[in-house]
């Protein structure tokens, strides 16, 4: 309780009112050590009023990477026209200029949402070499899923959405690590509970359908056998190989699985209302569309269906 407590001075205390006296040492100094946000407001600007509290909430989820100072222009006119006299522009707010080793390095203007924000503040950190913290955990969470930890990768997902409860990347994580575990009734029930917002972001679907695809193949993988001999006798049984490219998956044996379903629409392309089709991009969504079976097989089918 008391780190956490510490944790939380340090970020309020990278939230500073500034003036035309303090700037040097609150914006330009400060910055040879830590990137700077200054927010130019006035107490008159409506979209100010929405912008800095989304300023503030994630310059206090920085955990002290990143400083914000607040420029009231009306206060601070002296100021405002030596800044302009430099290049900035400073004629409409809310503005947010970022400074970062004693230079101006970015800026913005007008009420942005809380992810422009953070990808503003992601870039500026870049700059530094550094990242979020929600960043880094991330990364990590990413890192065990990918090691098959799925314990570990779970906690970090879950810990990450207390923090951004509609971050889409962390929904799926948590999802697939409650897969490696074998819990897919909590994976189902973390599905329900995604955010409307993003429920159709592509990793959170393409986390739906690995689970929809884990049930499918369960069942298939029961019957394996049954489909591998309909298959040796009639090659074209394409129900028997739909079932066969649904096993091979839950078997993780990819490349297999996606051949499969090529053949059925190499042989015939509307068989079932271009039920292999569908599958395969199924298949896509639930491997990533970065993975390099997915972007083999893809080029596969791009000649299938325009040869």
């Amino acid at each position: 309780m008391d780190q956490l407590i510490g944790q939380n001075s340090t970020a309020e205390a990278m939230i500073v009112d500034g003036d035309q006296t303090t700037f040097m040492k609150d914006v330009v100094e400060a910055s040879r050590t830590i990137p700077v946000l200054v927010d130019f407001w006035a107490t008159w600007c409506g979209p100010c009023k929405t912008l800095t509290p989304v300023l503030e909430k994630v310059v206090k989820a920085a955990g002290g990477r990143v400083k914000l100072v607040k420029i009231d222009v009306d206060k601070n006119q002296q100021l405002v026209q030596q800044l302009v006299q430099m290049g900035v522009p400073l004629q409409s707010i809310p503005t947010v200029v970022a400074f970062w080793q004693g230079q101006l390095a970015d800026m913005f203007q007008g009420a942005k949402p809380e992810s422009e924000v953070k990808r503003f503040v992601e870039t500026l950190l870049k700059m530094g070499g550094g990242a979020l913290p929600t960043t880094e955990l991330l990364a990590e969470a990413k890192a065990a899923l990918e090691a098959g930890d799925g314990e570990q990768a779970g906690g970090m997902f879950s810990e990450l959405l207390q923090m951004e409860p509609e971050n889409p990347d962390a929904w799926a994580g948590l999802i697939r690590a409650l897969m490696l575990l074998g819990r897919e009734e909590d994976a189902q029930h973390a599905v329900t509970q995604v955010p409307a917002k993003i429920a159709d972001h592509a990793e959170v679907a393409g986390a739906r359908s690995a689970l929809a695809l884990a049930a499918e193949g369960r069942k298939a993988r029961e019957l394996l056998g049954t489909f591998e001999a309909r298959l040796a006798a009639n090659a074209d049984d394409h129900e028997a190989r739909y079932e066969l490219a649904t096993a091979l998956n839950a078997m993780d044996r990819r490349e297999e699985a996606a051949d499969a379903l090529l053949y059925i629409i190499k042989k015939a392309r509307t068989w079932n209302e271009e039920a292999a089709r569908m599958q395969l991009l199924k298949f896509f969504e639930a491997w990533g569309f970065d993975d390099a079976t997915t972007m083999a097989s893809r080029r596969k089918l791009s000649a299938l269906l325009f040869s």
